[in-house]
């Protein structure tokens, strides 16, 4: 096992590399003054460059050739696979481009703070041009390599497996049945009387508040730290996470389950085995089962009668005593639908015609079928057929609302829904392989439910395919009809 021996040391090699640089990223994001982007962005680059060489270095493609012959075990073959799909991805792209991509991710994510606030689609349209353009010479290269569509070489980065074809079929079902869902969902609580939260909420309060929900959770702070950023994310490396939120001293309901869908995110990196860390088998198996953990944690759990009966009590010691934080109130709040501009404010019934909405747009982008230009026009037209809102001139609010396109996250959007899809798949089973899981959620004990994602998904990591990590974890591939009946279930049938 020589060769096999050699590539574990590259591969641990790259992991530092990658974590110093998801740390800079996370610091350019929540720290850095903003007057050191332009040096920033020109360090990120050469450091780009650097990491891009040892993932792509020549004697890595030796080593796994040589590696085929020997007698591995297997977790070891499948720790093999992951590094030669690794090794493809990344070799397939020169360096100059990897350069060219950083720093036009860069600029365009650092000016997109401001010019979004500023509703600037004019100043913002050629960034995202220059990192469109970059991301259809990257397409057209993978596209060649792996035979596979424009739009499906970039979705395969994301979504090993997944392809549009099967995208289509899914979202096409859904729009045949959500939009009368919504509007089902919608009379109904019209009739469904609450009592919005008034007045300002201190934001170190919320930010108490959050981490005493995280640690709830159980996320290990000798592990990580909460921050804040303009864009909500989960960061960093499976021995350091670090997750951002976006606090409104009028509003703490979103801020709060925007922590816990983070938290989701970074316990499955914390919940990654330990002793493969370093290595891409280690890795999360795709962005759809990442997704399926924040939303499992914030959607699935978190805003059910259970888990907000558990966490009730911090939220009044936050805010003082209220019937707006009594637990009938929460409920009713945490369970309201509404047709939201903004995808991440959105509900979980309305946030699949987002991601669609969104699907089509970067998808027919790399395809060449629209230009970039085009985006607000066709967005307009897309949000008022799904969700009937008039977006004309609000940027901000509409095409520019989203950092993913600005970083070059072409492909990235459909995880979401997937992401949603799987998670009702997963809470099914735990509710079957536990029939007292309401009790003990309400009883703040979360011990069954991290067990089951532990055993069945964080420590499986990448060692399966997506298809056969659901199959083994609740014993079919993904069925979008647990996705349905959950919606179904929580906001008509109760």
């Amino acid at each position: 096992m020589k060769a096999y021996k050699r590539l574990v040391e590259k591969y641990e090699r790259i992991h530092h590399l990658s974590h110093m640089q998801s740390i800079v990223y996370w610091d350019q994001q929540a720290m850095m003054p903003s007057g050191s982007n332009d040096a920033r962005s020109k360090a990120m680059a050469e450091f780009g460059v650097i990491l891009h060489e040892a993932s792509t270095d020549k004697e890595i493609g030796l080593l796994l050739d040589d590696a085929l012959g020997e007698e591995l075990n297997d977790l070891e073959k499948a720790s093999l696979k992951e590094m030669k799909r690794e090794y493809t991805q990344n070799t397939i792209l020169p360096s100059s481009l990897v350069k060219a991509q950083s720093l036009a991710h860069s600029k365009c994510g650092h000016e997109w703070v401001t010019q979004r606030g500023e509703n600037d689609w004019k100043g913002f349209l050629p960034n995202l041009e220059e990192v469109v353009k970059l991301a259809k010479e990257e397409a057209s290269i993978r596209s060649e390599v792996s035979g596979l569509s424009a739009y499906d070489s970039l979705l395969d980065l994301y979504e090993p497996g997944m392809r549009s074809e099967t995208l289509n079929t899914i979202f096409t079902d859904v729009k045949t049945w959500l939009p009368e869902l919504i509007q089902n969902i919608i009379e109904k609580q019209k009739s469904e009387s609450y009592i919005k939260p008034q007045g300002l909420f201190d934001i170190n309060a919320q930010k108490e508040l959050g981490i005493k929900v995280m640690k709830h959770l159980g996320f290990d702070f000798n592990r990580g730290r909460t921050d804040i950023s303009a864009h909500p994310f989960c960061g960093g490396v499976a021995e350091d996470v670090r997750i951002t939120t976006r606090y409104d001293e009028k509003d703490f309901i979103q801020a709060l389950m925007g922590t816990v869908h983070e938290t989701g995110h970074a316990s499955y990196e914390q919940g990654l085995p330990q002793d493969l860390l370093g290595l891409p088998v280690a890795q999360a198996r795709s962005m759809g089962i990442h997704e399926s953990q924040s939303l499992f944690f914030e959607m699935q759990m978190g805003r059910s009668p259970e888990f907000l009966k558990s966490i009730q009590p911090y939220i009044s010691d936050a805010f003082g005593k209220d019937k707006a934080f009594e637990l009938e109130n929460l409920i009713k709040i945490y369970s309201r639908v509404n047709t939201s501009k903004i995808r991440v404010d959105a509900d979980e019934v309305t946030y699949a015609s987002h991601v669609i909405l969104r699907y089509e747009i970067e998808s027919a982008l790399i395809n060449a079928d629209i230009n970039t230009s085009d985006i607000p026009d066709i967005w307009n037209e897309k949000m008022k057929d799904a969700l009937g809102l008039d977006l004309r001139g609000n940027y901000k609010n509409g095409c520019m609302q989203d950092v993913h396109w600005t970083e070059g996250l072409i492909g990235y959007f459909p995880s979401y829904t997937l992401g949603a899809m799987y998670a009702a798949q997963q809470f099914d089973s735990v509710r079957k392989a536990h029939t007292n899981i309401n009790d003990s959620i309400s009883n703040g004990d979360l011990s069954q439910v991290k067990s089951w994602l532990k055993e069945n998904i964080w420590n499986k990591a990448s060692i399966y395919s997506t298809d056969e990590l659901i199959k083994q974890a609740t014993g079919e591939s993904l069925n979008p009809k647990y996705f349905k009946a959950h919606l179904e279930n929580r906001y008509l049938k109760n």
